[in-house]
This record gives C-alpha cells, structure tokens and sequence, in this order.
C-alpha cells in the first residue's frame, strides 16, 4: 500500500532459535556480541562494593554504570528472560507486560540487539528479528533508545522505562500486535480521483491513517495480516470491534499504526476533498523549512484543498496545539468591534507600553502610533492597542467569541481525521490580556487560522472537512452566531489594509484585490525565535501556515501561503 508507513525491513541471520517461555526465540552464538562487542568483550559489574554498609549512591551516572546496565538489560531481552530484562528497569511492571507481549501478541521471534555508542546516559541500539504469524513470517529491523538513571531510594542504575524503548514508535500504555488488522486499508483519492500516496505526497502519511482508521470498514475493504501499534484506548485495545464504535472526530486520539504488513488486505475506496495540485504546491512550500505546517480551505464550503508538513511523524497543520500570536487579533478585533470598543477609522491607542494584571506589555521593537486609527493598529500588528481594552472586557468574552463566532474551542469539528479544534480558555488578569494578543492560554494550529480568516471572509464559521460529510451523515460543527454585518465589513477592510500596506503586503504583493491577511509571531519558552504564523485569503480561497522557531510570520510563513494562494489563483 502506497499509504501506509512501515518500519525499514532488512534481511535476517539464519540462526536456529529456541523458545523459551512462548515469549522470544533467541540467537544463540554470535547473538550476544551485538550486545557484549561495544564494552570490551563482557558485561561490566555493577560499579562498587557489595559490603552491606555501602552508602547510598548520588550524583550522575559513570560510564561504567550506563553500560553495565543497558548490557544487563538487552541481554535479558534478548535471552528471552522477561523477569530479568525487566528488574533492570524502573518500573518493572510494565516492562513485564510489554515484554511478554512482543513474543506472544506480537509475534516477534529470533530477536538480535546489537548496541551502539552511548551519548552520554543514552544508549542507542539496533534490533532485528522476524515476525512470524501462522503461515506468514517477514524480517523486522529498526533502531530504538533506552536511557538510564539513576534510582532515588537506593541510588541503583536502571533503565528509564517508557513503551518507546521496545518500539519508537510506542506511546505509553501502547500495544504491538500482529494479526488481522483491525481497520482494512483503504485507497484514498484526490478530489479529481487521482490516488493520495506517500510518494506522492510524502506528508500525508498521518492522514491517510486517521482515513484507514475512521474509514477502513465503512469503506468496504478487507483486512490483511499487520504488525501494528495499538494504541491505549483504542477499541482493538479494549478488545471490541473498532468498525462498530461510533466515535467522533472529537473524541479521536491518534489512531493504531502499521509497522509491517505481513499479507495485504483489500483497500476500500475514500475521495477526500484535496486538490492534487494544491497538495503537490503545498509539500513543496514547506519542505524548503525545517518545521513548518500549512492548510489551505474554501471559504464558502469548508473543503480542505490542501495540508502539508514538513516533520512527517506528527500532523501539526490538523493536530497542533501552539499560540498563534497575533493572528488571534482577527477574533480580538471581531469582539472590540462588536462591543463598540474599536472602529476602524477612529481614532485609537497604540502606545509604547501597556500594563494589565502586573504586566507590562510592549510592540515589537518598542514603536507606538501617535494618534492613529485602529485600522493602522491593526495593520501594524500594535499589541497595546488590544491589551489596553483588557479592563473594559469580561474574563470570558474572548471565549464566547471564539466560540460562538469561529467554532473554536468545542472539541466537535468532524473533518474525518483527529484534529485540535483550537483553545480559548477563559482567563483572569495578565494573562487574559495575554490572549487578546494569541498568547497566554491560546492554542491553535493552521486548520484553526485557516477556518479564522474564512470565517472572517464570508461571516459565517463553516466548519472545514476532509471528507464529504454525505460519505458518512457526519454532523459538522456550527457557530451559534455569524458576524454582524457592520463588523464583518470592518473586518474584512482591517484585513484588506494589512495585505495591501501593513506586515503582510510584502508577501500579498500581486495578489489583490480581493485579498486579505495577517501575520503573527508568538514568543515560545526556551526558543531563541518566536514562531512565525501568517494567514489570507484570495477570492473563494484561504490558507494559513506556521513556521516554528522562524521569525516573524511576513518573511518565513507568509510566502508559503502566498505561494498556495497564486497555485490556486
């Protein structure tokens, strides 16, 4: 299947195993150097004396200790002598359990690890081993880490326990299973029925699961024989038939992955609403960035024309939680409009500082406008113009707003993959005014400043989809309210002015007339440049992007989403 991820397979050393308690066939001989072969020909002993007055150990971990301890335990596992590979670690109770299952859930046999060179208390180490199932076996290879610390009450070494160690690709409380898949796969098409692959497109890989995972059975294929993460609250987890669990969108975690397929099933059909133009102009956009995200949507439907990634392992454009900055100020400015607090030709205060809540607020490299109208605040993205209206606001107003306006914020989109459907939270001082500017408690993602700047556009919050609602009578989510038709026509003019003369022109240069737009940078702990964000629309078409750690959104995400814009011009 062109749509499914796998871990890399390699060939495997022909050894005779032998079972040892039904859980891992193990590789005698030559097995054990992978492991021994990195510290000098043998396990190194626990470092210090054994007399029973020994004090407590602290402090960091030797090198000695590290290895002994990572040899303790990948020796243990691969021996097959699950209780011994799991008092290495701290937390030997699921150790256990995830242990034994590698051999008899997920079917793993003649299982090789072979150590690499420590980084400092992290040992990296390759593992190789053959899935073997009835009939069927398939050789298995991959890398994975352990780390060691250092146990508090005794000050022993041990491995830092976490279901990543047995796979990287395990999230605590995660399973490995081979069997028949619980979803069959399914063949994913464009909107013009052109066929959605990885290599195609090779961002898309987290879609196209959450597509096998909502859509596998509805869409009637047949499922073939996986090794697969099985998530933690997940129906094959609980042991129930994921087809018949009627979830939404909302309650969606992410969903059960394919490792290796071992026979493969017959893929049901899905169209999604993707342009396979739009698509291609999208990866290409954000893989000249190292972590960058962009959607593109249609106003006046909802449809999803395009979302891509430039870190392919998780989907930060549907699932990404992070502060927008101030492309927030698009629902700002909608509420200070609404409550008569601002107006796009009057006259209002974009000073240097502002304080609220026992912070003192600024703009970027400190400017003010003296006497300027809002619409110049806005175009020049003056955060004292937004925190100074903080005291004439209600703690929950910019909530309701999100929410009743933008559909932000209500965990009940239902495009048909998981998504983060955005946090406004109500908040108290400082940090409401924080989140009048897109930080404080904000969350969103570019689906989220996508939907904003249509919402902005056509007045009316419809909610974005991937998949046609009709394949599956979904529900999608509604605002309660639309924008008022005056704050509307001023928002779309503060937005037109930003993309014709303020932070955004430069990157909506040749785009106009009917264009609108804004920028954002939001300001990360321990990261030495704000995330850039940048939002528009041209015509029936709108498009958000971030870049993390770029800069100011103009110059690093605005040209993603220009370029989006003029592909569908």
């Amino acid at each position: 299947m062109g749509n499914r991820r796998r871990a890399p397979e390699r060939g495997r050393t022909k050894t005779k195993p032998a079972v040892i308690g039904g859980m891992i066939a193990v590789v005698v001989g030559g097995a054990g150097f992978g492991v021994y072969a990195l510290y000098g020909g043998g396990a190194v002993a626990d470092a210090g004396s054994s007399s029973g007055a020994e004090a407590v150990k602290s402090g960091p971990l030797s090198a000695a200790e590290v290895k002994s301890t990572a040899t303790a335990f990948l020796t243990a596992w691969q021996s097959g002598d699950v209780e011994k590979a799991a008092a290495a670690t701290n937390d030997a109770t699921a150790a256990r359990a995830l242990l034994t299952g590698y051999g008899k859930e997920a079917y793993i046999e003649d299982v090789t690890l072979t150590a690499k060179k420590r980084t400092g208390d992290a040992v990296p180490f390759a593992v190789k081993g053959t899935v073997a199932y009835k009939t069927l076996t398939k050789p298995l290879a991959y890398e994975s880490e352990l780390t060691v610390v250092r146990r508090a009450k005794d000050g022993k070494p041990l491995v830092d326990w976490h279901a990543a160690v047995v796979h990287p690709e395990l999230e605590d409380g995660d399973r490995l299973v081979t069997g028949e898949a619980g979803t069959p796969p399914v063949k994913a098409l464009d909107r013009d029925g052109g066929e959605l692959t990885t290599a195609k497109y090779p961002s898309l890989g987290t879609v196209l699961d959450g597509l096998r995972e909502k859509y596998g059975k509805k869409a009637g294929g047949k499922a073939g024989v996986e090794l697969r993460v099985v998530r933690a609250g997940s129906e094959d987890a609980k042991g129930s038939d994921a087809g018949t669990a009627k979830k939404s969108d909302a309650s969606d975690k992410n969903p059960d992955k394919t490792l290796l397929e071992l026979s493969k099933g017959t893929p049901g059909t899905v169209r999604t609403t993707l342009s396979p133009a739009l698509q291609a102009t999208a990866e290409e956009q954000v893989a000249a960035k190292s972590k960058a995200s962009a959607v593109m949507i249609r106003p006046s439907t909802g449809e999803i024309l395009a979302v891509a990634n430039s870190g392919h392992g998780f989907n930060t454009a549907f699932q990404g939680s992070l502060a927008p900055g101030s492309t927030m100020k698009i629902v700002t400015a909608s509420l200070l409009i609404d409550k008569g607090l601002a107006s796009v030709n009057k006259e209002h205060p974009c000073p240097k500082y502002s304080t609220y809540g026992g912070w003192k607020f600024q703009n970027d490299d400190k400017f003010e406008i003296k006497g300027g109208t809002f619409k110049a605040s806005f175009a020049r993205s003056c955060n004292t113009a937004f925190i100074s209206q903080a005291k004439k606001l209600s703690d929950d107003d910019l909530t309701k707003q999100a929410q009743q306006v933008f559909g932000l914020g209500m965990d009940n989109w239902a495009i048909g993959v998981p998504t983060f459907d955005g946090s406004v939270p109500v908040q108290s001082q400082a940090q409401k005014a924080a989140s009048l500017i897109g930080q404080g408690g904000v969350r969103m993602n570019p689906l989220n400043m996508a939907s904003v700047v249509a919402t902005a556009k056509t007045g009316t919050f419809r909610q974005p989809y991937l998949v046609s609602p009709t394949v599956d009578d979904r529900t999608l989510a509604k605002g309660t309210r639309s924008l008022s038709a005056d704050t509307q026509a001023q928002l779309k003019e503060l937005l037109q002015y930003t993309a014709a003369a303020g932070t955004a022109a430069e990157a909506m240069a040749g785009l106009g007339p009917d264009f609108g737009a804004k920028t954002g940078s939001a300001e990360v702990d321990n990261q030495k440049k704000p995330n850039g964000w940048f939002t528009a629309w041209k015509g029936d078409l709108a498009a958000a992007g971030v870049v993390q750690q770029g800069g100011h959104g103009g110059e690093t995400a605005g040209p993603i989403v220009a370029a989006l814009l003029k592909a569908g011009s």
